[in-house]
Formats: C-alpha cells, sequence, structure tokens
C-alpha cells in the first residue's frame, strides 16, 4: 500500500481560554493530516501544539508536516517502524507532529485489514469514564466551575494547580468544600512548584481525598522526585518526565513516581506509546491516557489505544470538552455525560467535515 499524496491542514479549533501554570491558550493550535494511498484508503491523524510544553507550535508542525511528507512520498504506508524510523533520523524530538503521521499510520493498518484500530492492536473494550479539567482561576472561580461540572454528572475532577503554592491550597479548599468530600481529586501542576512549594502544598493537601498530584516540579528536577515521594502521602504522576519507554524506564528505576501519563502529543505517537505501557505494566506502574488540545479525531485514537493497554487505569480524555466551540469531527468517539465509548467502524473510525475543511488552509504534497 503505497502512500500516494498526503494533505496537511492549519486544524484550528475556537476554544474559551483555558489558562494552566505554563500559559494560556485560546485556540487549539492542531494540525491535521491525511495520507493518500494507492488502493484508496486514507488515514487520518491530528496533532494538537502545545509550545510551552512540547516546544512545539502549530507553524513548527506544519512546516514539518511539508518535510515528512516528501519523504514519505511513494513508499509503503504499512512498514510503520520504518516510516517513523525516517522521521527520527531527519529531525531530533519534534513528537507532537510526529504523533500525526503515526496515527495515520495506525488508521491506514487497521483499515487495510477492515478492523476497529483497538482489534489491530489486540485491545478490548473497556469502560472509560474520563475527568473533567477545571482551569487555574480565583479559588471562587474554580470553585463555582467544580461544581457545575459536578452537577453535569462528573465523577472525577482534575483541577489545574502551579501558579501560587498558598492559593492552590485555597484553590482546593474552596472546590472541595463546593462538591464535598467523596468526588476524587486529581492535582495537575504542570511542573509549577519548586521542591520546596512542592512539600508544602502536598503536605497541606493530605487530607483532600487528592487521588494523585501529575507533574509537581520541573522536569529538571527529576532528581529530587525520590525525595518527594518519601515525603508526602500523595501519589506522584509523571507527565512532562516521561516522553519516551527510556523515560519510563529511568523514572521507574529511580522510583520517581507511582503512575505514568502517557500523551501522543509527548511519545511521538502510538508506537511509542505502546512501549512506555509495556515498561510500566512489567514492572506494576499504572498509566493514565491523557491530551492536549485535541478534536473527537486524535481522542478516538486514545480511545483505541486505551482498550489496548490494559494497565490504563486512569483516563484524561476531555480535550474536547474543555473549551471546544466547535466540533468537525464525524463519527468517532461518542459521550454518555462523561462515560466514552467507540461504534465498532475500520481504522479510528472518524473523518473531519468537508465544509471545516473548506476553510482550513492547507497543503498537497
Amino acid at each position: 500500500m503505497l502512500i500516494s499524496h498526503i494533505e496537511i491542514f492549519r486544524f484550528s479549533i475556537k476554544m474559551e481560554p483555558f489558562a494552566i501554570a505554563t500559559g494560556t491558550m485560546d485556540y487549539a493550535q492542531n494540525t491535521l493530516i491525511r495520507i493518500h494511498t494507492d488502493v484508496g484508503l486514507i488515514g487520518y491523524g491530528e496533532c494538537s501544539a502545545f509550545p510551552m510544553i512540547v516546544g512545539e507550535t502549530q507553524d513548527t508542525c506544519l512546516t514539518l508536516a511539508r518535510d515528512f511528507s516528501r519523504l514519505w512520498k511513494g513508499k509503503n504506508a504499512l512498514l510503520l517502524e520504518e516510516r517513523m524510523n525516517e522521521l527520527h533520523a531527519f529531525i531530533a524530538k519534534n513528537s507532537t507532529i510526529k504523533s500525526a503521521f503515526d496515527m495515520a499510520l495506525y488508521d491506514l493498518a487497521a483499515k487495510y485489514e477492515n478492523k476497529p484500530l483497538y482489534k489491530y492492536l489486540q485491545g478490548i473494550v473497556r469502560p472509560i469514564t474520563t475527568d473533567i479539567t477545571v482551569g487555574i482561576a480565583a479559588p471562587a472561580i474554580m470553585a463555582e466551575k467544580a461544581l457545575s461540572f459536578v452537577k453535569n454528572g462528573a465523577s472525577i475532577l482534575k483541577v489545574k494547580l502551579g501558579k501560587n503554592p498558598e492559593e492552590d491550597i485555597l484553590r482546593i479548599q474552596a472546590i472541595r468544600q463546593a462538591v464535598g468530600d467523596d468526588i476524587p481529586i486529581r492535582l495537575d501542576a504542570n511542573q509549577g512548584w519548586t521542591y520546596e512549594e512542592a512539600l508544602r502544598v502536598l503536605g497541606a493537601l493530605t487530607s483532600y481525598n487528592i487521588e494523585f498530584c501529575e507533574q509537581p516540579m520541573r522536569s529538571y528536577d527529576d532528581h529530587l522526585l525520590p525525595f518527594l515521594r518519601e515525603k508526602v502521602r500523595i501519589p506522584i504522576m509523571a507527565d512532562e518526565s516521561c516522553y519516551d519507554h527510556w523515560d519510563a524506564e529511568r523514572l521507574i528505576g529511580t522510583k520517581s513516581c507511582d503512575a505514568i501519563n502517557i500523551k501522543l502529543a509527548k511519545s511521538g505517537g502510538i508506537f511509542e506509546a505502546l512501549k512506555i505501557h509495556r515498561i510500566a505494566k512489567q514492572h506494576g506502574v499504572p498509566c493514565m491516557i491523557g491530551g492536549m488540545l485535541e478534536s473527537r479525531l486524535a481522542l478516538g485514537a486514545n480511545v483505541h489505544l486505551a482498550y489496548a493497554c490494559e494497565g490504563v487505569i486512569y483516563h484524561d480524555m476531555d480535550t474536547c470538552m474543555i473549551g471546544h466551540l466547535e466540533d468537525p469531527i464525524i463519527g468517532g468517539p461518542h459521550f454518555d455525560a462523561y462515560d466514552i465509548s467507540l461504534e465498532e467502524s475500520p481504522g479510528i473510525g472518524a473523518e473531519v467535515d468537508a465544509a471545516f475543511l473548506e476553510r482550513c488552509e492547507r497543503w498537497t504534497v
């Protein structure tokens, strides 16, 4: 199955401003890839650039997408590892745009075998309930937002922190007062604290039914994670500290985390994400699948991946629920409140509305 040509779209999705410790996003800076083949099959891939975390912008993704497309044109789409190694040899890192190309190849491979992607990956359907994220704001505003989510059926809250330690404590206290003691809360500091600040905040929040805390410190402070884990009772999840399976081996070997957050935009796609999961599972370390600000297309790929990974027990799949003002996806995952399911369609099982794509800047290679 040879690649005939590749379409690249500036796949911007309007959204409400969304704040985390490292910045604010006003729109989803996404890139859409469509790989066309000589047998008529089309593979879809999407990535969402989050520059303050991965160091890529929508424009860097679009530039590299054209380079990648020229590398792949005329080559066999089913030789996935060979194709991805070509991208790695061409440029280091840039995992976000690589993940879109990886996703499109997996979509094609599953379609070629006429299987849903999760079956191609030898997975099974599993129940998935996503958390819902409360962005950083004043404590009272965050408490009001959290309460609205709970009234709407949310059973797990994820709360962004990492701005000011003392105010972060007040944020969680306000949310707990609003939603009660029973609903689990996941913290995500997005590298916002120093070691001393992490000790102070996590120590103060021990009794607030916190399920875990994602990435409390900058990744260059990874050497301090084992000491932090010894001194706090709240489990620590590695996010920005874990991009690939070598990071997973390092973190697990140094007893630096209790869990790992797998994101395609960090790993470079499904191929590497499966390696991270395999290493974590071998060592009994649970995983979560998360995302950036992807549409339901990439969300669908995440659901298929979760079905294929029994070590994934946490799901942070609210990427298109936290402010997207439009939904251009046809097919894809379904939401029943915060429960997510898929139809039995070949590949990822999602396409993009043609009218939406007509409004997008595009390139064909």
